[in-house]
């Protein structure tokens, strides 16, 4: 496959640039065209987002998985602490305090 037209968007980016020139001198044959123009329009869509400000992206499965983890692990704490102070004002009225 020859070298094909790029948008001047594309042509622009530096990333891209060293994208190709790591593949050879464009598109190669280990890629087809539109594997690389779909590659190439999400990477520019996202580094407009950045511009922009838009920091949010979706989780990666192992984020998720430690966040539920993390969660479970804080819902124990509280659960324990919540324990802990029931018993507390518990032993403290029922040890003679006096109390409403």
């Amino acid at each position: 496959m020859g070298k094909t037209a790029l948008p001047s968007c594309v042509v622009h980016c530096p990333a891209v640039h060293v994208y190709m020139h790591e593949r050879g001198e464009g598109i190669s044959q280990g890629i087809s065209q539109g594997i690389y123009y779909k590659w190439s329009k999400d990477f520019m869509e996202a580094g407009k987002k950045r511009l922009t400000g838009d920091t949010a992206r979706a989780a990666t499965t192992d984020e998720v998985k430690d966040l539920r983890r993390e969660a479970r692990d804080l819902k124990e704490v509280v659960a324990e602490q919540t324990l802990e102070l029931r018993l507390l004002k518990k032993s403290m009225f029922d040890g003679g305090g006096d109390h409403e």
